[in-house]
């Protein structure tokens, strides 16, 4: 039978068994041969929906034709509801990844101010993820730094607290902050509950953009500390208001009367892909924008649906991110989907939110912001993504490769004198890293410095995954040798069909000693081959393939260091009468390092659960000792061996 004969059957097996779909809402997974969901989609018929693909192939993209060509079995999962099917499909396409759907590739989530509104003494957090705690959250913001530098000009301005829970919840005296006039001491109740929410009530206004009643507000308190001959306070309270006015200058102002927050959402793009562009206006204020790039697209195709994907965008994009009053949009969605969505970002965020298209002049005026951003970011991530491609292409020519190696993996091992020997996993997607992909193993197997076996167990334990698809190219850090062993690994695992490359690093003219030679280039061993390939220094390709191994390097190294550092405080505790498991473990939980016990003090530790001062005490003596005494040394020492 040929391949086009096995495709029709394969269609008509398909067929066969959609017509034994039911025909309420739900959500169809298509899957390959090999079990790996390739597609997600919601229906709010699925016998219909799924039918659609089967039948009128010639109306289809060419990614759809390909989607078809591949599927190999589908599945669904049934739902109450239209919404409930949407929810569900945003979060299995951000779970399995699958490769013809659109994903957003961001690794992080937008960061965000949390204020917890919820708590007698709140205080500012950056959040990466909105959830529904009571918590007020404010932004997003462009970058972790702008988070930051907000949070430190909010607790300078408004006295609020920067301490942990924990550190709050065990004070007994004021800390330092206090004492350099940036925290009013909640923590030893030395400012009443409602007098440090109205401090705080400041920062909650400035951050809803209230910017005229804070600076009223700061102003007003400030003449009646004049008035009552308290200037150093009136002082104070002139900077503060000074500072306030200075951040607010650097803020563009769309409309100042405005108490909505908004996101205006656009796109540009051609054959190439797609950016969607999230303008960010909050209380009337542009607090940021922000590009995703969606490969795979070609707008220009006829047979592309535009509502599908950026419908699919929309609804991925708002399972993580704050939920805005009013979303723009650069299309008319229609009245049915526009309800849909409605109804799914209310059953998210428990608030009306309006979707409308922006025909007035005012909305106009924004998408046509958003849109130029778009068009600015459009070009420079092109490049960008067909830079990668062409790193790929040269890994695929120059390794031999069957295709393109769109996911890659590389393993590193790290013991220190055979002890606490751990592994890293590291995957490389598209020629970026995959961090939901990454994992850290502790070996279980091996006593004592081996890596062939260690190496065993990792590929081992990983390749059970069946969940995760097979690497295009395994990446061994080592020469020949290492890549003799994972060659023969593979073979005993049944996974002859992977790929693997070993890759020695550079050596130097130390390396050569007496030999006359500066350095050579990073060396990439393949199976069967004697001598090495290498690639140009400045190529994309050996910027990712470098750039996988020191991830994995670094990755393990990270974990080890971290497993010996709890080893050895767990160790250096041990020696300390009085401290048994149990108040081991507890302390162990309320201080993330021994320096941050040295740091702390009597106080803090005594109230601790079952803890007293005198235990406190001979904690912080034995901890800041300058020579432990030669038992406890030689106890450690032999641990660490």
């Amino acid at each position: 039978m040929s391949k086009f004969e096995e495709g029709l059957l394969k269609i008509e097996t398909l067929k066969e068994l959609v017509r034994e779909f039911p025909t309420q809402s739900g959500v169809y997974l298509m899957k390959s041969t090999v079990d790996k969901i390739i597609y997600v989609g919601k229906a709010k018929n699925l016998r219909n929906r799924v039918r659609s693909y089967l039948l009128n192939s010639a109306d289809h993209s060419a990614k759809t034709k390909a989607l078809v060509h591949n599927i190999d079995k589908i599945d669904y999962i049934l739902t109450k509801t239209e919404v409930e099917a949407f929810l569900l499909e945003a979060s299995l396409i951000k779970k399995h990844r699958p490769k013809y759907n659109i994903r957003l590739k961001d690794d992080k989530s937008y960061p965000y101010i949390k204020l917890s509104w919820g708590e007698d003494f709140p205080r500012l957090y950056l959040a990466r993820k909105v959830h529904k705690d009571g918590a007020l959250y404010f932004g997003p913001y462009t970058s972790g730094g702008a988070v930051w530098g907000t949070i430190r000009f909010l607790n300078r301005v408004f006295k609020i607290r920067d301490c942990t829970d924990h550190m709050f919840k065990t004070r007994t005296r004021p800390c330092m902050t206090y004492q350099i006039g940036r925290c009013t001491a909640p923590c030893v109740k030395y400012i009443a509950k409602d007098d440090y929410r109205e401090e705080v009530e400041g920062a909650k206004d400035f951050l809803k953009g209230r910017s005229k009643k804070v600076i009223k507000d700061i102003e007003a308190r400030m003449m009646a500390a004049a008035d009552e001959e308290k200037f150093e306070v009136a002082a104070k309270l002139r900077d503060s208001m000074w500072s306030v006015k200075n951040i607010l200058e650097k803020q563009s102002v769309i409309n100042d009367a405005s108490e909505l927050d908004q996101d205006i959402i656009s796109f540009h793009g051609d054959s190439r892909g797609v950016v969607v562009e999230t303008l960010h206006v909050r209380s009337g204020r542009v607090i940021g924008a922000r590009p995703h790039y969606l490969g795979g697209l070609d707008i220009t195709s006829p047979d592309e649906s535009v509502v599908e994907w950026f419908t699919s965008f929309l609804n991925q994009y708002y399972e993580d991110n704050f939920i805005p009053d009013e979303i723009l949009t650069v299309i008319d969605l229609g009245g049915d989907l526009n309800k849909l969505l409605h109804d799914v970002l209310h059953e998210r965020s428990g608030k009306e939110v309006v979707i409308r298209y922006g025909h007035d002049q005012k909305a106009q005026k924004l998408l046509e912001m958003a849109e130029q951003n778009a068009k600015a970011h459009f070009e420079k991530l092109v490049s960008k993504e067909e830079e990668k491609l062409k790193g790929l292409n040269e890994i695929k020519t120059k390794l031999h490769l069957a295709k393109i190696p769109q996911r890659i993996e590389c393993f590193d091992i790290s013991h220190f004198q055979g002890v606490e020997t751990v592994a890293s996993q590291v995957v490389f997607e598209e020629g970026r890293p995959s961090k939901d992909h990454y994992r850290r193993y502790i070996i279980k197997t091996v006593e004592g410095v081996d890596d062939f076996k260690s190496m065993y167990e990792v590929l081992s334990r990983r390749f059970k995954h069946t969940e995760y698809e097979d690497p295009d190219l395994l990446v061994v850090d080592g020469g020949k040798g290492q890549l003799s062993q994972a060659i023969r690994i593979l073979q005993e695992i049944g996974k002859t069909n992977i790929s693997v490359v070993g890759l020695a690093k550079a050596r130097t003219q130390a390396d050569f000693k007496a030999e006359e030679v500066e350095s050579t280039e990073e060396r990439f061993f393949l199976p069967g081959r004697s001598n090495p390939v290498t690639f140009k220094s400045n190529s994309e390709a050996l910027h990712i393939l470098t750039g996988i191994r020191d991830e994995a390097h670094r990755f393990a190294i990270t974990f080890h260091r971290k497993r010996r550092e709890e080893r050895s405080l767990s160790s250096e505790l041990d020696a300390i009468t009085g401290l048994g498991e149990k108040r081991k473990t507890l302390l162990l939980k309320a201080f993330p390092s021994v320096e941050a016990i040295k740091e702390s003090d009597v106080e803090t530790i005594a109230a601790l659960k079952t803890f007293n001062r005198v235990l406190a005490e001979r904690i912080l003596i034995h901890l800041n000792s300058d020579e432990p005494d030669s038992e406890t040394a030689d106890s450690t020492e032999v641990t660490d061996e």
